[in-house]
């Protein structure tokens, strides 16, 4: 118990020392995984920079961080308006001299339909907030940071990005594209300073997963999960994908032909 607690209170100092005065800018924190990464980071000593479309959720989760202690600004603004964000990030920036890390985060699933009801229009959302929107954050944050030679860029992707799911083409364009993104940022970004962490959750309780009724294999809880990817990005990790039960047979179904990955995915229902 004595060598739990001593190894415990020593992870702690370090967490804090890790993110303590670091500027944080989240997208999507007005809920979900950006709003509990909010919530748990500004136990550590960051400054946040808190970004989503919703005012008033925005406006609980800075209440909330603030009773921790942490400094924070929040903007309720569109990732898909380049402009608000890059005015957001310069924001953030003029207030406190920097942006530390950014942690892409923003993200919808779309409406669930059949592959002969595709509405281009729904596509089209899907694709804008979940990739437009991180390549719009990482635009308004990357250029001072590499003048810097100093940084961190977080995208939250999904292990559905790893192969197309039933009722899900979409998101899982959205989510595959997301990954191939960042990899290529950090592969152009190795030696810069700059270090790019992809996470690759499975199923997570939030709200985009609390009116489904299909079963969600090894669905998560938020905190837990959230720590979880707190501790990757800590480690700076380049993957970071999990649960690893999950991860594993995703991985597995990447490399299978693709006649038997049919068989096995044919008629299953994660979103409805």
């Amino acid at each position: 118990m004595i060598h739990d607690s001593l190894f415990y209170n020593f992870y702690r100092f370090i967490s804090v020392m890790f993110w303590k005065d670091k500027v944080v800018l989240i997208t999507g924190a007005s809920s979900g995984i950006g709003a509990e990464l909010a919530r748990q980071i500004s136990k550590k000593g960051a400054i946040l920079g808190l970004l989503a479309r919703r005012l008033e959720e925005l406006e609980k989760v800075k209440n909330q961080a603030e009773t921790h202690g942490a400094k924070v600004r929040i903007f309720p603004i569109d990732v898909t308006d380049f402009a608000a964000v890059s005015s957001a990030a310069e924001t953030l920036r003029h207030e406190f001299g920097k942006i530390d890390m950014l942690i892409a985060n923003a993200g919808i699933a779309g409406k669930t339909a059949n592959a002969w009801e595709i509405n281009t229009d729904d596509f089209e959302k899907v694709i804008k907030i979940n990739l437009i929107g991180a390549v719009n954050s990482v635009a308004a944050v990357l250029p001072d940071m590499y003048a810097k030679r100093n940084g961190h860029l977080v995208a939250i992707s999904s292990l559905a990005g790893f192969r197309g799911l039933p009722k899900s083409a979409a998101y899982c364009a959205s989510k595959s594209a997301m990954t191939i993104f960042f990899e290529s940022m950090r592969i152009d970004l190795l030696k810069s300073g700059i270090d790019v962490t992809i996470i690759q959750p499975g199923f997570i309780k939030t709200p985009l997963t609390a009116r489904r009724k299909g079963k969600m294999p090894f669905l998560m809880e938020l905190d837990v999960a959230t720590s979880k990817i707190i501790k990757a990005i800590e480690k700076r990790r380049k993957f970071y994908a999990f649960p690893w039960q999950l991860a594993t047979l995703v991985r597995l179904g990447k490399i299978m032909p693709a006649w038997l990955y049919d068989k096995i995915v044919v008629g299953r229902n994660y979103r409805e």
